[in-house]
């Protein structure tokens, strides 16, 4: 069980475990104000989710997963928070979830698409690409998308190009892309994107997250920051 300021999160019926991916991109991920609509695709523990709950007070959040042991877990984690009347979980692939648009589209998504698979089959399902490809990701968010919409992702750093190319073609523009590095002596292994569903008049913003500080300390003071509202 993970302990958090406002919620706590069990992930033991989840292929992949809380982390740090869902907790920066749930603290980073542009959210809407008032009474949006905030979908996250494979919720897996919900920890995004609840993320997303606790910065919209008025928001309805909706997390969908393909695996059933991670979207009971969801549902558990969301009944147990103080905002289970506006969090709903649906055990489904995205592909098959019935039409409706959302403000906010959010995804910490498969991302191992060449590496070798891991033989737990949850995690598996969890971690590769095999039953939501980057593609489907992108079309089936931008689907999702109001006009005018968000869709937020964090994503191998592998990824960002191939990403972008797909968002363009499915017309969603770059508004913040953040490149995670572990420490700034390293290349980054991570990236988060943010993108708008039409044109957008101002450019990207282009910057970087380094999760640890010079020192070796396991929480720099800007990963701090940005997680603030919600580490203990």
């Amino acid at each position: 069980m993970f302990h958090f300021k406002q919620f706590s999160v069990a992930d033991e019926k989840c292929g992949m475990k809380v982390g740090t991916d869902g907790t920066i991109h749930g603290a980073w991920a542009p959210v809407p104000e008032g009474k949006a609509r905030i979908l996250d695709i494979g919720t897996g523990s919900g920890l995004m989710a609840l993320m997303f709950a606790q910065r919209c007070p008025e928001a309805m959040i909706t997390g969908v997963d393909i695996d059933a042991g991670a979207a009971e877990q969801a549902a558990e984690n969301f009944a147990a928070s103080p905002w289970s009347d506006r969090l709903r979980v649906i055990h489904t692939p995205v592909q098959l979830l019935e039409e409706e648009e959302f403000d906010l589209v959010a995804s910490n998504p498969p991302y191992f698409v060449d590496s070798l698979k891991n033989p737990d089959a949850a995690r598996l399902k969890a971690r590769h690409t095999d039953t939501l490809s980057f593609g489907a990701l992108v079309g089936h968010s931008a689907r999702r998308a109001r006009e005018g919409g968000i869709v937020s992702y964090v994503l191998p750093i592998e990824a960002e190009q191939p990403v972008l190319h797909l968002a363009a073609e499915n017309g969603l523009t770059p508004i913040h892309i953040t490149r995670v590095h572990t420490r700034n002596t390293k290349p980054a292994k991570r990236v988060m994107i943010a993108m708008k569903k039409g044109p957008c008049s101002t450019p990207c913003v282009i910057d970087t997250l380094c999760l640890m500080d010079d020192n070796g300390q396991p929480r720099s003071e800007q990963y701090k920051a940005l997680c603030r509202e919600f580490y203990l």
